[in-house]
């Protein structure tokens, strides 16, 4: 029985070089972090308070260890608290607290189910469900289209790497189905592949952005504004503004590979039926696929209840207090999760559809990270840090407007998650974009809304995302084509992104 690690280490492989060069980037953070924190300790830094110097060395210590990735990037998270406390910054219950965030059990539930959702193979059901639909496979643009689509919608509820690595497989068979009945149009089934491949990685990625639990970002810019600036964002206006932008890109992306890649081949009636034959080798829906449904259904409402109420005049009731009182997302997470131990797949024998020991494989270490980006945050505002550094940020700036900090931060998002992990992109770019916004008199709303989404891009090199490194094991994906199609994604992307925020954000927040 595979778990998400196990899918995804069969296919995410790195060639010689990039190996070399992600063994040298992790051996130079060995030695530059440490130096960076000394420096930053000792260093006069003007006149701010004792703790908020110390605070510096910390991040300086944390950023340096995630951009490199010397240490695991959940390690890292948890070191950074720990050293805080041995310096004085602050106490240990204070620095571990963020880790008992109520948006960790939104992880835990979520990860959970999608757990469920894997280990009983209803992914590859959907998917395949939706290729074998009539008209599909008689053409290499509505396949690709269909397939985008359901990597996209896929990547909604679980994560971008666990949709790349199992569409991955799938992909690659209808290319090698397409090789063999290709009847002469060899190089536009390489056109061809090449589209289906950043398809795969391009659209979780694009789709994650669409509800909170979709990407670690997500979750990381909806608690850092909870827990810095007091606004909530409720899963349903995450939604409203998220499903909007995926649809965009999504759009982009298949006329992109549409005029590029598919508009030429030609598709025979033979990749319906390979299609077909894997669905049919699937069998009947199992009671188990049939309960996660269930569960997967009845959390999806839970989560979406209080902006159904909203849209419907009913949010000042009485029940709709009541509700969002005592359903929070992560109990909605959490509740929907207890029914995958409880709904039966075969009473008799007392199994029921999620075991624990299936449970507990989930990805631990994207909430511990998590936990450790909230709680570096909150010590950063707590410290002074953060004031001095937006006051400093803010002295620079030729623009101090809402829009202009959109466009910063966003950019800058975007520009450090080719180089780091798109959940520590977030850890490190959202907390400078509420300084700087504090600093400037600005709602930081809008600016922590694109940098929390440009946190999720990154689609020019095989390094950059573990989607695109699994894509990129393939054969069919030059690095020189992964980085002129992900520098438009990104430019695109950008420009989207930053619209999108400045015209929903002050109507949703």
């Amino acid at each position: 029985m595979q778990t998400f690690h196990e899918a995804v280490g069969a296919v995410e492989t790195f060639s010689p070089a990039e190996e070399q060069f992600n063994r040298r980037r992790r051996t130079a953070g060995l030695f530059l972090a440490p130096a960076v924190f000394l420096i930053l300790l000792f260093a006069p830094l003007g006149d701010i308070p004792v703790a908020a110097h110390r605070m510096a060395a910390v991040m300086g210590l944390v950023i340096s260890l995630w951009l490199t990735e010397a240490l695991p990037l959940a390690i890292t998270a948890m070191l950074g608290p720990c050293v805080a406390v041995m310096l004085g910054v602050t106490t240990g219950r204070q620095a571990l607290a963020p880790f008992a965030d109520p948006i960790i059990f939104l992880f835990i539930g979520g990860f959970m189910l999608a757990q469920a959702m894997f280990v009983h193979g209803l992914d590859r059901r959907i998917a395949y469900s939706a290729l074998a639909l009539k008209g599909v496979g008689t053409s290499a643009f509505r396949i690709l289209l269909v397939y985008g689509a359901v990597c996209a919608t896929m990547s909604m509820w679980i994560s971008n790497t666990a949709t790349t690595a199992m569409m991955f497989p799938i992909g690659l068979s209808i290319i090698a189905n397409l090789h063999r009945t290709a009847n002469g149009q060899q190089a536009a089934v390489r056109r061809f592949a090449l589209a289906m491949m950043l398809m795969t990685s391009f659209a979780p990625s694009i789709g994650g952005m669409g509800t909170p639990v979709g990407t670690p970002p997500n979750l990381i810019g909806i608690g850092m504004l909870e827990k810095i600036v007091g606004v909530k964002v409720s899963f349903f206006a995450w939604m409203a503004l998220g499903v909007p932008i995926v649809v965009l890109l999504f759009a982009y992306l298949v006329f992109q590979f549409y005029w590029s890649s598919s508009r030429q081949l030609r598709v025979t009636g033979d990749s319906t039926a390979m299609v077909q034959a894997e669905l049919a080798r699937l069998g009947s829906m199992t009671a188990a696929q049939r309960n996660v449904l269930i569960a997967f259904g009845v959390t999806v409402a839970l989560w979406v209840t209080p902006g159904v109420l909203a849209l419907a005049g009913l949010d000042q009731t009485a029940f709709a207090r009541g509700y969002a009182n005592s359903m929070p997302e992560g109990v909605a997470a959490l509740m929907g999760a207890f029914l995958l131990f409880v709904l039966p797949v075969d009473w008799r024998e007392r199994r029921f559809t999620l075991t624990w020991d299936e449970a507990v494989k989930i990805d631990w270490g994207i909430a511990l990270l998590y936990g450790g980006g909230l709680a570096l945050g909150e010590l950063t505002f707590s410290t002074g840090l953060a004031q001095a550094l937006g006051e400093g940020v803010t002295s620079w700036l030729p623009s101090q407007s809402s829009l202009a900090l959109t466009v910063l931060f966003t950019a800058a998002a975007i520009i450090v998650s080719e180089a780091a992990s798109n959940t520590a992109s977030a850890n490190m770019v959202i907390p400078i974009a509420i300084a700087v916004s504090l600093a400037a008199g600005v709602r930081p709303i809008e600016p922590v809304l694109g940098a929390t989404l440009g946190a999720s891009m990154g689609f020019m090199m095989p390094v950059s995302t573990a989607p695109n490194a699994i894509v990129y094991s393939s054969g069919f994906v030059p690095i020189g084509q992964m980085m002129r199609h992900g520098v438009m994604l990104d430019i695109v992307a950008f420009l989207v992104i930053v619209a999108t925020v400045m015209t929903l954000g002050p109507i949703l927040f």
